[in-house]
């Protein structure tokens, strides 16, 4: 049972400071989300330097996406053996050598080889920064995944525009290698930041948090019901967005989309940058803002407020353990 502590008076280290820790989380989620929401910007690119086919270049994102998501358990258990600090460390050095493993592959076996590396060094990353954020607050549970994954959500959108603009002035290559090594220092060093919390030494009968009246085994999480009803949500919810994410470069430039140029607020950038950096804005802002009302009003009622009156009753009897 993974044990959760509220903030105790006294001195403790800045790098104790719940707050810093947060801070580090969302940042390293932030340079990490470049692996998948910038991906589509170097399909078409790619493809016209080896011509291998765009579907054959999109089976590495998907292998990415397989590897980043079902080897989080592992990457969690590894976490709670080793500490944050370590796994991170590794997901940062992961990441680097995948972007420049894609920026020279010179076939599709490497460039698969390239993405499972890749997949490693993002799920170190993501699954360790949201599981830490949640044991540092355990008393703002859905705020603090939220504001965690707003990083991965609109991290990307700072850098898509560099990015796009780098692939068309340097090429593709010279963009995975910059972004890639730029990104693995700086996560390598914020990862230094991040410790599990405990309590200090002089607290005595530091009160933990009870987030759910039950705490479930592994063996008893997998077989609950309530377990496979929420992974079928997550892959229902995240299969279309992926899809969109992975495939929305290629048919901007198909249609002719892409460089089209765009004004928004006194801004004019190319369709296809603009359309990325908004949807990577508006995908981060929602997770903190649903993760604060989760928490007033519980999660079933955050997920089914449209259709509580049609469908609410029924689902939240499934949902409830």
């Amino acid at each position: 049972m993974t044990q959760t502590y509220t903030a105790v008076s006294g001195h403790t280290s800045r790098r104790h400071n719940r707050w810093i820790q947060r801070a580090a989380g969302v940042a390293c989620m932030g340079l990490i989300a470049n692996l998948q929401y910038a991906w589509t910007l170097f399909v078409v690119p790619m493809d016209a330097r080896h011509h291998w086919g765009q579907a054959a270049i999109q089976l590495a994102f998907s292998i990415f996406v397989v590897i980043e998501t079902w080897l989080v358990p592992v990457e969690g258990w590894m976490v709670d053996k080793f500490g944050p600090r370590p796994v991170v460390i590794g997901g940062s050095m992961c990441a680097s050598l995948g972007w420049v493993l894609d920026a020279y592959a010179p076939s599709l076996p490497v460039l698969y080889v390239a993405a499972v590396i890749s997949g490693i060094g993002a799920g170190c990353v993501y699954g360790t920064c949201v599981g830490t954020t949640l044991k540092w607050f355990p008393d703002k549970r859905g705020l603090a995944a939220g504001l965690t994954a707003s990083g991965f959500g609109a991290g990307a959108a700072l850098t898509v525009i560099p990015i796009s603009r780098m692939i068309q002035s340097s090429g593709y290559e010279h963009a995975f290698v910059f972004f890639g090594v730029l990104q693995g220092v700086c996560i390598l060093l914020l990862a230094t930041l991040l410790v599990r919390p405990k309590p200090p030494a002089h607290a005595v009968g530091v009160k933990r948090i009870v987030a759910t009246k039950t705490d479930y085994t592994t063996k008893q999480m997998v077989r609950s019901p309530l377990f496979w009803v929420m992974y079928a949500m997550f892959v229902c919810v995240a299969a279309g967005g992926i899809i969109a994410t992975a495939q929305i470069g290629p048919i901007a430039k198909e249609f002719g989309f892409a460089a089209m140029p765009v004004s928004v607020m006194s801004i004019t950038l190319p369709l296809l940058a603009m359309t990325l950096s908004v949807n990577n804005l508006c995908n981060g802002f929602t997770r903190p803002m649903c993760g604060f009302i989760s928490d007033r009003i519980g999660r079933e009622n955050t997920m089914f407020t449209r259709y509580r009156r049609r469908c609410g009753a029924a689902w939240a009897n499934v949902l409830r353990p």
